[in-house]
Formats: C-alpha cells, structure tokens, sequence
C-alpha cells in the first residue's frame, strides 16, 4: 500500500507498517493518459514502484522511461495492458513476468530478458543476451538485432522473432511455441525440444538431439508472413523449418511396472 506525503510516497508492507527506505520520489511528468519520467538517479525498486504508482493507481496506459541505464530487474510483473517505452538498455533480468503490456526497449536488454513472459508483446530493438525468453507462455517478442545462448529455453508457448544471429543450445527443452530466426544459429538448435516449430533462414551449426528438418505448410507461410507484416520487419527470406522427431517420446510406452520407478 502507498500513501502520498507532499512529494513523496510511502509504501507499507503486508502488515500494514511502512518499509525501511521504502519512500520514493514523485518524479513522473503526467499528461492525461501519459506519463514519463528520468530513471537516472533512481534505484531498481525506485523504477519498479514508480512504474506500478502509474499503471495501477493513476490509470496510465502509456509510460516512457527515459535512462533506465542497463538497471537489472526493471519492468517485472507488469499485469495490466498497456505500453511503456524503455529510451536507453535494461540489464539482467528485466522484463519478467509480465502479462499484457506492450513494452519497447531501445537499446540492449542482458541475460533473461522476458523469462515467464505470459502475453503481450516486448520489442527489443537492438542486441539480447543468453536466455532471452525463457520459460515463455505467450505473446510475441521481438529482438531486432541478434541473441545468446539458449533462447527460449523451456518455451512453453507465444512467438520469438529474432532479426540476426542466435546463440548455442537455441530452443533447448522447447515445449510449445514458435521461433523465427532470420540469421545463422550456433551448434545444438532444438536439443531435446517436443513440440513446438522453429525457422530458421540463416545457416544451423548444428541441430540438437532429436531436432528435425519438418514439413512445410500454408499455415507457416500465413503465420510468417503476419508476424512481418505486424512488425514492420520487411519482405520475409526463405526458411527452413525444424520441429522434434519425437524419438524421445518414450515415458507413455512404459509398462506400468516400470513407471512406477520414474514418477
């Protein structure tokens, strides 16, 4: 819980007793339905609660932060749908958790970048570290320049559009969704992946264990040809397209005097 004090605020725990150090400065520029404010001279809490006063208790539905200067942490567990605009790099972490907002970031974003992304959308404008989407539920994010390591490891749904190179081990534990990736991909694309489609229209390295080349459909020439149109990405290159061979699938064809040993 908040409370304003002249121009300061106030935020209270659980308990209802104020939190050490917890004041934080009235600093937003709010005009109508907009908002923005300098994050130069604040701290990771300072952002998030100032970010969470304006969408959750001032109604704001779009939000520019300017110089976020690559903070860890910033723009988690945002619930509500509405857009904010990073002017600047995020560091690790940043971006979680987040269901319905649609969030630009216009410079580089570190490690984890959107992990448990549920909907919405994030457009990264420039570069992404490793893990960049993981454990991802829905929505659609994009990074316009290239990737690390395991990107979208342990996806779980929504689409990862990456504009340039993508790291090792990409799609590693992929359950469901989609990648688009319009460079080269480094060794282990699709290791040990069961369900889900990846297009790649650069050159793979290498593919994972049970990774393998699929079956083109209209549905993927509709579906490409959308996710370009809506993100103003160009004319789409020619894919390849990898889904899992399904060798692995072996836990149901157990007998049940052997299941007993793996549950």
């Amino acid at each position: 819980m908040d409370t304003m004090s002249g121009s300061r605020r106030t935020t209270y725990d659980a308990r209802g007793l104020a939190e050490p150090h917890a004041e934080v400065p009235k600093v937003s520029d709010i005009h109508g339905a907009t908002a923005g404010f300098d994050a130069t001279d604040l701290t990771t809490r300072q952002i998030n609660l100032e970010l969470r006063w304006l969408i959750y208790e001032q109604g704001i539905r779009d939000v520019t932060v300017r110089n976020p200067g690559a903070k860890h942490s910033i723009g988690v567990g945002i619930l509500q749908r509405c857009k904010i605009r990073f002017e600047g790099s995020l560091g690790y972490f940043g971006l979680g958790l987040n269901d319905g907002p649609e969030i630009t970031v216009t410079g580089r974003v570190g490690w984890s970048s959107c992990e448990n992304m549920m909907s919405g959308v994030v457009v990264i404008e420039k570069n992404a570290g490793s893990l960049t989407g993981a454990a991802m539920r829905g929505g659609d994010l994009i990074v316009k320049g290239s990737v690390g390591a395991r990107t979208g490891i342990d996806q779980k749904g929504g689409t990862i559009v990456v504009g340039g190179d993508a790291g090792t081990m990409t799609a590693f534990m992929m359950q469901r969704g989609r990648q688009i990736i319009l460079g080269d991909v480094g060794p282990g694309l699709g290791d040990s992946m069961y369900e889900g489609s990846i297009y790649v229209a650069g050159k793979v390295k290498s593919l994972g264990i049970d990774c393998v080349e699929g079956e083109w459909t209209d549905a993927d020439t509709e579906m490409i040809d959308r996710k370009f149109r809506i993100y103003g990405l160009g004319d789409p290159p020619t894919f390849q397209k990898f889904v899992c061979g399904k060798m692995l699938y072996n836990y149901d064809n157990l007998e049940p005097s052997e299941k007993k040993y793996v549950i």
